[in-house]
């Protein structure tokens, strides 16, 4: 067993304050002279993690339709991005602490530690299942509940290191694709799976500085124009694409490629803030291909980048989605993520509208 960080022990006990603060609101103090729009995004959070709760089921699953196991998994993020704790007094707390019991039990994942066999989720929903492990560590309920948690994110961080170990071609090398065996890459699998590493390796699991350093190789080569011998792009305008020689700038490929390059450290890098300087110009709109999962990535990404480009997108965030939401409090997938269960939406659309809660740790610049 590995031993709690300093740092998480910190946030063990921010999070405690957090769940003391709960009881009576669940927002920071509204700034930039936005109380009136802010109130309705902290009541627009409120209905959608209320929304979440009424669709836990009696197992503790949190879903909608398929992939018990990463929904869960994403709805608990998405209560927790908010100061929701397991401890938390009243329906809240027993909602997160039985979604936790729900994704560590041993059901829910194979021998090897895998969480995408069982619910069918395959990498997409393990990264995002070992991301959210690493995110509530050290913050279970009690000592069974945060043994079950290291235990279970200890198996998913070892999936991940030996997938991204499998032989591939150059330019894919570093990164993951659907399958632990894949002998490819694409970036929209990768970002979770690295997301997932980068939390993990904070807290003081065992995270190879190597297998970082592939990962971010990887981002760089999915870039959509090359990059010359000082990192810059070569190509006036660029972004990230899909796949590495990809010369397609997609919005939620381009807004998941900085997330990831900024929480490993990558902050100035020019192919980052050249692709940020194209999601100025491109912001989330109703109707834009993957709008809930570029969506999500755009509003961390660019709070990451502070000041006037922060306080934008958020407005942005809120117009778009604000509007959207229905009166039992959830949002509805269309398009490309028609098939996607409205869990998926509303969970990502709280994360979304909650990055000035900045509580969960990988979000933490």
């Amino acid at each position: 067993m590995r031993v709690v960080t300093q740092r998480r022990t910190a946030n063990f006990w921010m999070w405690c304050f957090i769940g003391f603060m709960a009881a009576g609101m669940h927002a920071p103090t509204p700034t930039r002279g936005e109380d009136a729009s802010w109130e309705a995004t902290r009541q627009a959070i409120d209905r959608g993690i209320a929304f979440l709760q009424e669709n836990q089921k009696d197992t503790g699953a949190i879903s909608s339709g398929q992939y018990d196991t990463a929904m869960t998994a994403l709805a608990t993020m998405a209560m927790a991005s908010v100061g929701v704790t397991p401890s938390e007094p009243g329906a809240r707390g027993v909602s997160m602490r039985r979604a936790i019991d729900f994704v560590v039990d041993d059901q829910r994942r194979t021998s090897a530690g895998y969480f995408g066999q069982h619910d069918g989720s395959r990498m997409y929903g393990h990264g995002i299942t070992t991301l959210m492990l690493s995110e509530v560590a050290g913050m279970g309920v009690d000592a069974r509940q945060d043994a079950a948690i290291e235990e279970a994110c200890e198996g998913g961080i070892s999936v991940i290191l030996d997938a991204q170990q499998v032989r591939k071609p150059q330019s894919h090398r570093g990164g993951w694709r659907y399958t632990p065996d894949a002998g490819d890459s694409d970036l929209s699998v990768s970002v979770w799976q690295l997301m997932a590493l980068r939390s993990a390796k904070t807290d003081g699991f065992e995270v190879p500085d190597a297998a970082i350093a592939e990962a971010v190789g990887y981002l760089r080569r999915s870039c959509t124009s090359p990059l010359d011998e000082k990192d810059q792009p070569v190509r006036p305008e660029s972004g990230f694409a899909y796949t590495p020689g990809g010369g397609d700038i997609q919005y939620a490929m381009t807004a998941a490629g900085v997330l990831a390059m900024q929480v490993c450290g990558q902050y100035e890098a020019p192919a980052v803030q050249q692709a940020v300087t194209w999601l100025k110009s491109h912001p989330p709109a109703w109707g834009t291909r993957y709008f809930f999962y570029g969506t999500y990535y755009y509003a961390q990404a660019m709070h990451q980048q502070g000041g006037e480009t922060a306080v934008e997108a958020e407005r942005q965030v809120r117009d778009v989605l604000l509007p959207r939401q229905e009166a039992d409090g959830g949002w509805r997938p269309e398009g490309e993520e028609s098939g996607a269960s409205r869990v998926y939406a509303t969970s990502l659309a709280i994360l979304s509208l909650s990055v000035r809660y900045h509580y969960l740790p990988i979000y933490q610049r």
